[in-house]
């Protein structure tokens, strides 16, 4: 069975997907850390962040490790460094990228094809995964969002402001909106969940309710 939950920077989706794979005990797949990757190898060899045919031959060349557990580029453990400011300022230029998109969607249905998963980002429902079971789509108000991304940056050692922080999240917003590829968008069968003034426990029991829900349709009908 395949979950996909999608939706905004600063949703909560990655802590939600995470909580209601163990508690479905489901395997969990975060996408976005792939894209992350590819970040910060580039990043990290001065590959021009305009050179797309450059970008793409590197995404192919990455041997990435996605778990539950960590986030490895080439065997090396980066599951903290892909999260710093330096990664997300720069994140577009992988995420625009039709061909790494292609790549690393067919990379996650590879690994999804064996086993039950929990997969977040921002086009599992509509690219990745068209067919999965139960499809979700996970949101808040900007304010919401920007006030948890505020305090998760704090909690790194990253002191932005809050005005800092949500126009960052406003220009993301609009770039995973007005993308050619991998558009920020709801399927059209997913369940919308906006996550304001919910704790993670009450969020990932509703997440459990509506897959459990959707999983007795299918198997009645």
């Amino acid at each position: 069975m395949i979950i996909t939950i999608d939706g905004p920077a600063g949703a909560g989706k990655s802590s939600a997907a995470r909580a209601l794979a163990e508690r479905l005990s489901f395997h969990f797949l975060d996408t976005g850390a792939m894209y992350r990757v590819v970040a910060l190898a580039a990043l990290r060899r001065g590959i021009d962040l305009q050179d797309a045919d450059s970008l793409a031959q590197l995404a192919h060349d990455l041997q990435i490790e996605v778990t539950a557990a960590s986030v490895k580029l080439d065997g090396q453990d980066v599951t903290s460094e892909i999260r710093k400011g330096e990664v997300t300022a720069v994140i577009h230029f992988i995420a625009d990228n039709p061909e790494i998109r292609s790549h690393l969607v067919e990379l996650q249905r590879r690994i999804a094809l064996n086993g039950n998963y929990v997969t977040e980002g921002r086009d599992q429902g509509t690219v990745a995964f068209p067919d999965a079971e139960c499809k979700i789509f996970l949101t808040a108000s900007p304010h919401e969002r920007a006030r948890r991304r505020m305090q998760d940056l704090h909690d790194r050692g990253e002191m932005l402001s809050y005005e800092d922080v949500l126009s960052r999240q406003n220009e993301r917003d609009a770039r995973d909106r007005a993308r050619e590829v991998g558009t920020l968008i709801a399927a059209e069968d997913a369940t919308h969940i906006n996550t304001d003034g919910m704790g993670l426990d009450e969020v990932v029991g509703c997440l459990e309710d509506v897959c459990r829900k959707q999983r007795q349709s299918r198997a009645a009908s």
